[in-house]
């Protein structure tokens, strides 16, 4: 009898050990890691270095030193360009070629702006996105009308501008040019134009 009630003892001991046991051994809870937020992508720019061309659209005011022209000689640019640009790091360096059209007509003269050719040098700071410059070279301009007739000549210009890389392969950006044509076409008048213009290129 004792030894019968032992043994049950040892056994109700033993199954008592084991659902300790199994209760401690239950596996533990993993909690997942929060998924790392992405960092917004910001646009630093890059190298300048390639080929670029696009279109312009703007505003020309026409003056003379003698007053000949009248005060409205004024009106609308459109144009298009391409260059290629060169990057040094922080220095910028390239060429354009641009031909802008205009609708500009002076009603006292019955001279009419045609259009203008321009043969760039840019020189710029790269800024990241941004590209600002100055920018000068030689301009070919196209009139006609009653007054000067069907005429062209050569002058210069010089101006300041910026771009701004919206992304790659696209940016876009203004421009301010003063262009000078003294003794224009031989008329003895002294032609400034004044230009100012937003652009959109397309970058290659």
């Amino acid at each position: 009898m004792k030894r019968m009630l032992f043994t049950t003892t040892t056994i109700l001991a033993l199954a008592a050990s084991n659902a300790v046991l199994a209760g401690n051994l239950a596996e533990p809870v993993i909690v997942p890691a929060p998924a790392p937020i992405p960092a917004p992508v910001m646009n630093t720019g890059g190298d300048w270095t390639g080929f670029y061309a696009g279109g312009s659209l703007g505003y020309a005011d026409v003056s003379d030193e003698a007053a000949t022209f009248s005060d409205d000689f004024n009106g609308l640019t459109y144009g298009a360009h391409a260059g290629y640009d060169y990057d040094f790091g922080s220095f910028v360096l390239g060429g354009e070629l641009e031909i802008s059209g205009f609708d500009v007509t002076d009603t006292v003269t019955a001279t009419n702006l045609d259009s203008v050719g321009r043969l760039k040098l840019r020189a710029g700071y790269d800024a990241g996105a941004f590209l600002p410059y100055v920018t000068a070279g030689v301009a070919q301009l196209y009139t006609s009308g009653a007054t000067l007739g069907d005429v062209d000549d050569t002058g210069s210009f010089y101006g300041i501008g910026v771009d701004y890389r919206v992304r790659n392969g696209l940016r876009v950006g203004g421009e301010v040019l003063q262009h000078d044509f003294n003794d224009y076409a031989d008329s003895g008048l002294d032609v400034d134009a004044l230009t100012a213009n937003v652009r959109v290129s397309f970058e290659f």
